[in-house]
């Protein structure tokens, strides 16, 4: 799962962004926002970054932003933004979204009413989010692979020998692993995600670990533990 062009103005808080042209561009993959202060953004980008252009530490005119479009599609960034209001760049000249449909690439345009650090926050969450739960989904196929060739009776013997907790602690722990995966170990997020305070996540986890036996790492334990619940939930 990726952050395409045609996911932004879908994200939450960022309604007021507009997809005003190259709309054949938009299953364009988000790499990365960056915010182009420059006249020109090509020695700073890598391909795949959704530009965005404000106007405000240099004056943009018509041709100036016409050539931003012919950048950006040589440098096969995403997408391109455009803030326009009363302050700097007023209206965007309907040419721009010709143009953009001629070059397929995506051409946004954005009010500066919208604070770019809440827009750049919101983009970078989501790409980060959706890079975590593909790699979700490719351990998951993993573990069914590896459920596929020991079988599940051999499954269950084996989390029973190395585990020293029953199933029904397995299952009761198995909404926390799973907020652990998807969040990377952030508690503030698993805490978003659950639906309860830090404090909560936080106690919990010690819970958990501290079913692990004395006589053993509690990394070791969790990295069984985690293993165990990808191999019953696959």
């Amino acid at each position: 799962m990726v952050l395409r062009c045609r996911d932004i103005p879908e994200l939450p808080g960022l309604e007021l962004i507009k997809l005003r042209g190259g709309h054949s561009g938009a299953d364009n993959e988000v790499r990365w926002p960056y915010l182009a202060e420059n006249r020109s953004f090509r020695p700073w980008v890598k391909g795949g970054e959704l530009v965005f252009v404000t106007g405000i530490s240099r004056h943009r005119s018509p041709e100036n932003l016409a050539e931003c479009l012919y950048e950006a599609k040589a440098c096969s960034v995403s997408g391109l933004v455009i803030l326009t209001g009363e302050a700097y760049i007023g209206q965007l000249p309907a040419m721009l979204d010709r143009l953009a449909d001629e070059l397929s690439l995506p051409l946004f345009e954005q009010p500066y009413a919208l604070p770019m650090v809440d827009v750049t926050e919101v983009i970078s969450r989501a790409i980060i989010s959706a890079e975590m739960l593909t790699e979700h989904r490719q351990v998951q196929s993993m573990a069914e692979d590896v459920v596929e060739l020991i079988g599940k009776e051999q499954l269950v013997l084996l989390i029973k020998r190395y585990l020293p907790i029953s199933g029904s602690q397995l299952t009761e722990s198995s909404e926390m692993l799973r907020a652990w995966l998807e969040n990377r170990g952030n508690q503030c997020a698993m805490a978003e995600a659950l639906g309860c305070h830090r404090n909560t996540v936080r106690k919990r986890m010690d819970r958990l670990m501290g079913a692990a036996p004395e006589d053993k790492e509690s990394i070791e334990h969790y990295k069984t533990l985690l293993l165990a619940h990808l191999l019953r939930h696959s």
